[in-house]
């Protein structure tokens, strides 16, 4: 019998029984059995009463604080999981007082408990991970540095850790010596979690370069992704398209390939308007003077006609002294009025943002005529208020176009000619 402890419940039992006329030897199997089945049962009873004042008492308490985080364990069901603690103590301190050191289920049992708690502790971890991560969200740094995958690397280290501690438990080695060992594997480790390491690497690049962040609108067209980031992770990055599918791009993927964040342009205080309107060669001539009275009629163009009727009659009775053809005289193309005219509506429009990079230009002629193109910024940045203000700029811009006596180039197709 085991001298060195102080009480022996199942020593006890047998002294009883012995009294009784019993005799029952220690390595009776059923005995064993029955003292087992006890310490289960009253483990169990320790774990109802600790998931009892857990669940009511804790609770309580909780939902009365103004505190954010410890509702965020509750959610996460952090005290649900610690209750599980209490059975494998029990199990564990309780199989001594019942079973004799030569009983293998002493040694299973205690091994059991051993293994049990690390899990628990381990789960119970996962969700202070958990926790961390929601109330770190809450927070105004969230979407500048998002922790996702910094908390899945904490967890997958923590069950790495948890599995060398039951593989040590069950070899009846020191979880040193595993690690020392750990060398000779570690090809194999790289290969299996190739990924992960790769995305461990890749979310320290993006969160200290700011790379990408939960909520910024990227575009990724080899992994079909045009739209917004929901998450960061250790592995993959999921993007919620505009068509509402989702995406998932590898984390490591967003340092190695090609990929346009749009950050840039929601934070500044516009989106560009870029966009070109292609004029007929065949329509760009001089204005004539009535053409000019007309366009003196539109107010944005009145002063301008104005002064460049003025200036050019003045050089116009230069060149009369001087005794020159009419030939070198200075006239006003109807293309160039037109660019002018396009400048001062985008300048005197209430939804172009004056404080950044405004111009109208002229491109190089292509076979499709002559690019007259607009740039601007919008300063209502929301995708679908942007395009309305680029149509109606634009419909405005096609619409006045016969005033100037310009027409925008068209191809022409094969029924087109058909019909003719």
């Amino acid at each position: 019998m085991n001298d060195s402890a102080s009480f022996h419940f199942g020593i006890w039992v047998l002294n009883l029984l012995a009294q009784k006329g019993v005799e029952v030897a220690q390595e009776n199997i059923w005995f064993a059995i029955a003292s087992s089945l006890v310490v289960v049962l009253l483990s169990w009873v320790g774990f109802k009463v600790a998931q009892h004042v857990l669940s009511t008492k804790v609770i309580r308490i909780i939902l009365a604080t103004k505190n954010k985080w410890d509702d965020a364990l509750e959610q996460h069901g952090f005290f649900k999981r610690i209750a599980h603690v209490v059975p494998a103590v029990l199990i564990h301190l309780l199989t001594p007082l019942f079973l004799f050191e030569q009983d293998a289920l002493l040694v299973g049992l205690q091994k059991f408990a051993v293994i049990y708690l690390i899990f628990t502790v381990t789960w119970s971890i996962s969700a202070i991970f958990n926790t961390l991560q929601d109330v770190y969200n809450e927070t105004r740094y969230a979407k500048r540095v998002p922790i996702t995958g910094f908390v899945q690397v904490g967890k997958l280290f923590v069950t790495v850790i948890a599995v060398l501690l039951v593989i040590a438990e069950l070899l009846n080695k020191s979880p040193l010596i595993l690690l020392s060992g750990l060398g000779a594997v570690t090809a194999v480790i790289i290969l299996v979690f190739r990924d992960t390491i790769l995305g461990f690497v890749a979310g320290i690049n993006i969160v200290a370069n700011r790379t990408v962040n939960n909520g910024d609108w990227i575009e990724m067209p080899k992994y079909g992704a045009d739209g917004t980031v929901l998450a960061v992770g250790l592995t993959t990055v999921k993007v919620r398209n505009w068509d509402n599918t989702i995406s998932t791009i590898p984390t490591y993927a967003l340092m190695s390939d090609s990929m346009k964040n749009w950050r840039g342009m929601e934070e500044s205080g516009g989106r560009r308007i870029k966009r070109a309107i292609h004029i007929d060669v065949n329509s760009i001539k001089f204005c004539s003077e009535d053409m000019l009275g007309k366009l003196a009629q539109l107010e944005l163009l009145n002063d301008y006609v104005t002064n460049k009727r003025a200036e050019i009659k003045a050089q116009h009775e230069a060149l009369k002294n001087q005794q020159l053809a009419d030939v070198n005289q200075r006239q006003l193309t109807n293309v160039g009025t037109y660019r002018i005219y396009l400048e001062r509506y985008l300048k005197s429009h209430p939804m172009i943002n004056q404080n950044l990079t405004l111009l109208v230009r002229q491109l190089a002629p292509t076979e499709k005529g002559l690019p007259i193109e607009l740039y601007a910024f919008s300063s209502d940045k929301a995708w679908a208020n942007y395009e309305a203000i680029q149509a109606d700029i634009f419909d405005h811009a096609l619409a006045i176009m016969p005033l100037f006596e310009l027409n925008a180039y068209q191809a022409i197709s094969d029924a087109q000619f058909c019909r003719k």
